[in-house]
């Protein structure tokens, strides 16, 4: 297929909105995101969405039949061509849909899955993405598979390779991704030996997080000079980018950008950019970027927050809120939000775009770093080999000296070193 047929791919985005669910983002705000995610996509020209509320999903075909035929009567005067689902949908519901409406569709997990493939750059990311890829459509035989043969590029599932329907066995899908575990098993020790040789720098890690849009890359850009991709799109970035900031009365950092967190992202895919996300548990100072302008502000907060503890950060780990985007809010409501940032510890109102704050952002950075390292004394027994090796691996060893029992060490490290030390 080609490009220019790739580009006339019209779709039509369906949220459905399950009535007597709990939720925490509402459906209009939800559907919006969903159109977001769809702009992300190369090749789709959005023609049409919608929110269509339920009471429960129909398992044959989520939605009823009523529903169903007043849906294709809009999707056929579209002349529409794919559906997106910002929902989960099971195999069953998808080809009976796409066999009702007389389209393809996609559910919310390979939207993303779709987007992961588009921008992954790094190797890891490319052998993870196409594992994630794999798990996920292991249960949906009905899909091509010619596109795992592609380095680059989206997955197929919208168009290209992946458009003819052959079928694919679950041993190939099994022998396939033994292979891939294989060579991410082999570049995964790369990235650790890069890691190792990072700890060997004394340099405290400041890693950003934040809701996917927040706008990390373009804090990162501001205060690194690098040229992140930084769009007003979701999953702008998802490879680590790494760099070096000189404080002007602080230490030397490394600072870090990563993938934007999103609400209800499919676990396989929080496991398959767990390698970006390991920056940030490797990091000493965590800053969480918040859109502070958009209406969903606290939910989008709350779904990092969720994350980042299912991640498994440490609570010694300090954290500083990042209220980005001021400058998009209406004066009364701004005054308001500062005045907030100024009493609320840890936390700070700057406009990535304009450069409001960031000196402020610098010296708050420098002042939970500086004297973060502090010296101690530790006893180890000749039994504690894995806990010395630990310390070697961490650089923090300032002196060893032999005793009776095992080794006696001075050290130099943060109070996050210190409390994983105690953990092991």
């Amino acid at each position: 297929m080609s490009s220019e047929d790739q580009a006339s791919t019209r779709a039509w985005i369906i949220h459905p909105d399950l009535t007597r669910e709990e939720r925490r983002h509402a459906a209009e705000y939800a559907l919006a995101e969903a159109e977001s995610l769809a702009v992300a996509l190369p090749g789709l020209e959005v023609v049409g969405s919608e929110i269509v509320r339920l009471a429960k999903p129909v398992p044959a075909t989520l939605l009823g039949s009523g529903k169903i035929e007043e849906v294709k009567a809009r999707l056929d005067a579209a002349e529409v061509e794919l559906v997106l689902v910002d929902g989960p949908v099971t195999p069953v519901q998808q080809r009976n849909l796409e066999k009702k409406w007389g389209v393809k569709l996609l559910d919310r997990t390979g939207v993303i899955l779709e987007i992961f493939s588009d921008r992954a750059r790094t190797r890891e990311g490319v052998l993870q993405v196409e594992m994630a890829a794999l798990s996920y459509q292991r249960t949906r035989l009905v899909r091509a598979w010619t596109h795992l043969e592609r380095q680059r590029g989206g997955l197929g599932f919208v168009g290209g390779p992946g458009e003819t329907q052959i079928e694919a066995d679950r041993r190939a899908i099994d022998e396939q991704l033994v292979r891939l575990r294989r060579q991410l098993e082999r570049v995964v020790k790369t990235r650790e030996l890069h890691r190792a040789a990072r700890a060997k720098v004394p340099f405290p890690i400041v890693a950003l997080v934040g809701y996917t849009n927040a706008g990390k890359s373009t804090l990162f850009n501001r205060l690194t000079g690098a040229s992140v991709l930084a769009k007003d799109m979701l999953f702008a970035t998802l490879d680590p980018t790494m760099r070096r900031v000189e404080l002007e009365e602080g230490p030397e950092i490394i600072l870090s950008d990563t993938v934007g967190f999103i609400s209800d992202l499919p676990t396989q895919l929080v496991a398959a950019f767990r390698a970006t996300l390991e920056e940030v548990l490797e990091a000493d100072l965590v800053l969480h970027v918040r859109d502070i302008a958009h209406p969903e502000t606290e939910e989008q907060a709350q779904d990092v927050n969720d994350i980042l503890q299912d991640l498994g950060l440490d609570e010694e780990v300090p954290v500083l809120e990042i209220w980005n985007k001021i400058d998009l809010v209406d004066p009364e409501k701004r005054a308001v939000l500062e005045g907030r940032a100024e009493r609320e510890e840890d936390t700070l109102a700057i406009s990535a775009v304009t450069g409001e704050g960031l000196d402020r952002l610098l010296a708050l950075i420098t002042d939970r770093l500086s004297g973060m390292r502090f010296e101690a004394e530790l006893d180890l027994g000749f039994a504690d080999g894995r806990k010395r090796a630990w310390l070697y691996e961490q650089n923090v060893v300032q002196e060893e000296a032999q005793t009776e029992t095992g080794q006696h060490l001075r050290v130099l490290w943060t109070p996050v070193q210190e409390a994983r030390f105690r953990r092991l």
